[in-house]
């Protein structure tokens, strides 16, 4: 598996999460971020039920321009 790295959340000194990456193979971003509380988990539930094989990570908007970046890197490899 080849991720290609995007970006860091800027306000984390350069470690740790959240963070963002492409997969062109799969065609997948790939994100790593906060687990949610319970409160959140439940709300997100409503909508969609989550099973095991899924999760769900919190990710601030100031990463919008990473994620965008991310989003227009898998436009061009797909």
């Amino acid at each position: 598996m080849v991720l290609r790295f995007v970006g860091i959340d800027p306000n984390t000194g350069g470690g740790n999460c959240p963070a963002v990456w492409v997969d062109d193979e799969k065609q997948e971003i790939v994100f790593q971020g906060w687990k949610p509380d319970e409160v959140t988990a439940e709300r997100c539930a409503q909508d969609s039920p989550l099973p095991e094989t899924e999760g769900i990570v919190r990710l601030p908007y100031r990463m919008a321009e990473i994620i965008r970046k991310a989003l227009d890197d898998a436009a061009e490899g797909s």
